[in-house]
């Protein structure tokens, strides 16, 4: 049997996501909406990596769905993030003015439309193409996007980090 990790929130492995919800203020960030809560687990370590392995990740996937959150922060670091987003039919289209996202599809499928311009929450003028399982999305900063067409679920890993960086090396 593996050890349990206890975060600095003094919770233990899958438990995290109930410990979360109930610290509340104690700690733990949250928004209000049930369906759009965001839960964040850790703060991201400057001295030591993380292991999320995939026993784990499954359950927070059962708990996000009891729970009906669409988004579960992993590990918060301000300018970059790790979350997995757990979704059941469209989403709202959006941009990001300063933020890079890198999607890992774990589970389920839909249609993924980037580019055009966002009316109404949709984008018009934009390309699609279906992400399923396996497939890998990089999606720039200021390019608008969104997922519809979803049968059943689908869940990614969403791995973000902003462009405003200060950086003292040319780019390569």
């Amino acid at each position: 049997m593996s050890p349990r990790r206890v975060y600095r929130n003094g919770c233990t492995g899958v438990a995290v996501i109930a410990c979360a919800a109930a610290l509340g203020a104690q700690g733990a960030s949250s928004r209000q909406t049930a369906s759009t809560q965001t839960i964040v687990l850790q703060q991201a370590p400057s001295d030591r990596t993380v292991a999320i392995p995939k026993d784990s990740l499954t359950q927070y996937f059962k708990d996000m769905d009891i729970k009906q959150l669409q988004t579960l922060r992993l590990l918060e670091g301000r300018k970059y993030n790790v979350n997995i987003r757990r979704i059941t039919n469209a989403e709202t289209a959006l941009v990001h003015p300063q933020t890079i996202d890198v999607w890992v599809v774990l589970e389920g499928s839909g249609t993924l439309t980037t580019g055009g311009t966002i009316q109404n929450g949709k984008i018009v003028g934009g390309q699609s193409h279906l992400i399923k399982a396996g497939d890998v999305e990089f999606i720039p900063a200021t390019v608008p996007h969104g997922v519809s067409g979803v049968k059943g679920s689908i869940t990614w890993l969403n791995i973000r980090w902003d462009t405003d960086w200060k950086t003292t090396e040319p780019a390569r």
